[in-house]
């Protein structure tokens, strides 16, 4: 069987990469070896979004007098680890089942199994062999090994954490980066005793210094212990002794930065030197008509991009002209209150030799963050100081994962300091603070 387009891979690089090219008329298969929607939403991204959600609503609970509700016990409030993974597992469940019927109503065939590149034009699963115009791999990553301790019976893999029955009291979280962060967040705030180690001081790479330091300090004023070592660990009897630290450990959650998971192929494409397929800025291998997308790339460790860099490929072999600009894509961490960013960083604004300034607006001057009771946060704003641009954005709100859009819009359209400024925002919002850092950036926000 002959196709125009063959997909290695279900997460959202691939599915989203298939469902683009049925759309424009490519006949198009997808095979995937477990299930479809991958990582992100199988043991990834939702599951995990919905038990810290489960977490920050155990937390609502927990102060609910200070809103003025009486009659709660607080001896008798309790986090049910059973019915919160159920809750999770449930929405990831039926969003699956969305991918699928996305995958018929598209006419998308479906193959399960693993897939094997068997030429430039063949691929090999189930013992069929698919011939194909182009070939598209989104086979994703997995995290790293803990490789600084020997007891493999101790340690959970994220991807197994929703077939623990229990929750230890004593966890240790293992890695730097969101995820490590946020599942730390989410151990503590169901009142388990949680120690990060964190193999170094920038506990999450990519984003703003700023950002990563202040997910630091929180952790610490959270009481939560952060360790900073990528020394050998020894763990005996409950305790983990990691240079001249004792830490109790009943378990280990593995957040480490992720790997790429290869594909098998019988062609030698290129490498890169951490071990992601190598591809060009069109995200074409070394191998011309193949391609590799997603977290296998090393590129991004994102869905979204993942699933903009399908979409970006699919155009491209229509002939459709695609602008593909990671400066554009935000940058999501669901911690308690959440981060984002989106554009270049303070520390690579200075290494480009960039003049900009930074303009910040806190939230404890905003009436609505004040109202919900979460106003721990600011806005920065990086702006160009020659013609006021929009070069970068940070956000620490409670809802700055989604807040983070707006600053998506003005910068696709190369927005200023002036358009953010002049942008009315309805009153009492938490979105004000983009109107009066916009401000700050001109001359001076009008609340502060």
């Amino acid at each position: 069987m002959r196709y125009n387009v063959v997909i290695i891979g279900g997460g959202p690089a691939g599915y989203v990469a298939a469902i683009r090219a049925a759309q424009l008329g490519l006949k198009t298969v997808l095979i995937e070896k477990k299930h479809l929607g991958g990582m992100c939403l199988n043991w990834g991204c939702i599951p995990t979004k919905s038990i810290i959600e489960s977490a920050k609503m155990y937390q609502k609970v927990l102060s609910a007098a200070d809103f003025g509700i009486d009659g709660i016990e607080q001896d008798k409030i309790i986090f049910n680890w059973d019915i919160a993974k159920k809750r999770a597992i449930k929405i990831a469940s039926r969003l699956k089942a969305g991918i699928g019927f996305l995958m018929k109503k598209n006419n998308v065939e479906v193959i399960s199994g693993e897939a094997v590149i068997t030429g430039q034009n063949t691929v090999s699963v189930e013992n069929r062999t698919l011939e194909a115009d182009n070939i598209i791999i989104a086979t994703g990553s997995y995290p790293a090994p803990v490789s600084f301790i020997q007891n493999d019976d101790k340690i959970i893999q994220l991807d197994k954490l929703f077939e623990e029955k229990e929750l230890p009291q004593h966890i240790v979280v293992y890695g730097n980066g969101a995820v490590a962060v946020e599942m730390t967040q989410f151990f503590n705030l169901i009142g388990k005793k949680v120690t990060l180690i964190a193999p170094s001081h920038n506990i999450i790479p990519k984003t703003d210094l700023f950002l990563s330091d202040f997910a630091l300090k929180t952790l610490k004023n959270r009481k939560i212990d952060v360790i900073i070592s990528d020394k050998t660990a020894v763990l005996e009897n409950g305790i983990l002794s990691i240079e001249n630290h004792e830490v109790p450990c009943d378990k280990i959650v593995n957040c480490s930065l992720r790997k790429a998971v290869l594909v098998k192929s019988e062609l030698g494409y290129k490498l890169t030197e951490n071990g992601y397929i190598d591809t060009d800025n069109n995200f074409e291998t070394s191998i011309k008509g193949i391609y590799a997308i997603g977290d296998v790339n090393g590129k991004s460790y994102l869905a979204h991009i993942a699933s903009a860099q399908g979409i970006s490929v699919v155009n491209k072999i229509k002939a459709i002209k695609t602008d593909f600009n990671f400066d554009n894509f935000p940058i999501n961490i669901y911690t308690h209150p959440e981060m984002s960013q989106i554009g270049k960083t303070e520390q690579r604004l200075k290494e480009e030799g960039i003049d900009y300034k930074v303009s910040v607006f806190p939230l404890s001057a905003n009436g609505k963050a004040q109202t919900e009771g979460q106003s721990e946060g600011l806005i920065r704003l990086l702006s160009d100081t020659k013609y006021g641009q929009v070069l970068g954005v940070q956000i620490i709100a409670d809802h700055a994962t989604d807040m983070i859009a707006e600053a998506a819009a003005y910068m696709q359209i190369e927005g200023t300091i002036y358009d953010v400024a002049s942008t009315i925002h309805a009153h009492p919002t938490v979105s004000e603070i983009f109107m009066e850092a916009g401000l700050e950036a001109i001359d001076k926000a009008i609340h502060q």
